[in-house]
């Protein structure tokens, strides 16, 4: 069998086999898996809104993904991508509520100030690990706490002790007529454009630039770097960065484009912790990046139809993506049995 067979193969039988345990789980539950998977199927391509919403949700996605997988390549673990994505948050709707300037100005402003956010919350961890040699993921995982009392304490001073800021000014928004009317209105804005070209950015850096080749170098083996004449702590603290800064574009998504404000949260939002199995998905490459996203966004906002078009309780619904998105995650194993079996059929 030929490599690209097997390329294509993988990710078919990993769902297949995904939907398959699914199936028997809800069966085993009592539930009918055909009305399930029919829920879960119209929650994502039902109709014009809800193919406009599960693109909406796959947004924020592709950049958490881009974060994580960034840092993956440059051989760090960045697990706060959840924190520099809320700092991105807030920084993004804090410009969009503060001053009132032209579009052209005040969008980008708002957007360049979630990345900066994000990228000062990475620089952080960036800069403990490449001076002190201090695990980043101790620190980031710390840094995510920080950020999220943090940007409470401040949502709580700029709205005068209420639980959210105002709504942003227009000149802030990413909000499309074209998408809304395109998609019967759901919420789709221009930030899934902005998502796509940083896939595109990423690429860029990793494949096409000296900095990029170094960037992996650090990542592949940091002692043969710093022997090659490297500067293995610049690029540590550069990677951190940059990666921060796609995870804050992240926040951007949700201050500008899908709730245009910013509010109190009692816990994590989840999307930065989900960009993790993103990456992982989409074997840190941008091009799986998409894929990766796509496949969680839609399954995260499909699922929401389940229990109401279905009467499958959330919990069981939580259960089953999760083994898809397993059985996706463990397509290495199915390669392996794959090629196994292609051997013994050669040696026959």
């Amino acid at each position: 069998m030929s490599i690209r067979a097997t390329n294509i193969l993988v990710p078919v039988i990993s769902v297949i086999l995904g939907l398959l345990v699914g199936a028997i789980i809800m069966l085993i539950s009592g539930y009918n898996p055909v009305i399930g998977y029919a829920a879960l199927w119209n929650g994502i391509f039902g109709d014009m809104y809800t193919i406009g919403e599960t693109l909406r949700q796959i947004t924020p996605y592709l950049l958490a993904g881009l974060a994580v997988a960034f840092a993956f390549r440059s051989g760090l673990f960045n697990i706060g991508v959840e924190g520099q994505l809320i700092v991105g948050w807030f920084a993004a709707a804090y410009v969009g509520v503060a001053v009132e300037l032209p579009k052209i100005i005040h969008l980008p402003l708002a957007i360049l100030a979630a990345a900066a956010a994000g990228a000062l919350w990475g620089f952080v961890p960036g800069l403990l690990k490449a001076k002190f040699h201090v695990h980043e993921v101790i620190v980031t995982i710390m840094m995510n706490y920080i950020a999220l009392h943090v940007t409470n304490a401040l949502i709580k001073t700029v709205s005068g002790g209420g639980d959210r800021t105002e709504s942003i000014f227009a000149s802030a928004s990413l909000r499309s007529e074209f998408f809304q009317n395109l998609t019967e209105f759901s919420r789709l804005h221009y930030g899934i454009i902005i998502a796509l070209l940083m896939v595109g950015v990423m690429w860029f850096i990793l494949e096409k630039t000296t900095l990029g080749f170094e960037l992996k170098a650090v990542g592949f083996n940091q002692n043969a770097s710093k022997y090659a004449g490297m500067n293995v702590n610049k690029n540590i603290i550069l990677a951190m960065v940059i990666s921060g800064a796609f995870a804050g574009l992240g926040g951007a998504m949700e201050a500008l484009g899908t709730f245009e404000y910013v509010s109190s949260k009692a816990g994590f939002t989840g999307i930065g912790f989900d960009g993790i199995a993103v990456a992982l998905l989409g074997m840190n490459t941008p091009l799986g990046v998409i894929f990766g996203a796509t496949l969680f966004g839609s399954l995260k906002y499909g699922a929401l139809n389940m229990p109401n078009a279905a009467g499958i309780p959330l919990e069981i619904v939580e259960i089953v993506i999760a083994v898809i998105i397993f059985f996706v995650a463990s397509g290495y194993v199915i390669r392996l049995f794959l090629l196994r079996a292609a051997k013994k059929k050669e040696a026959k």
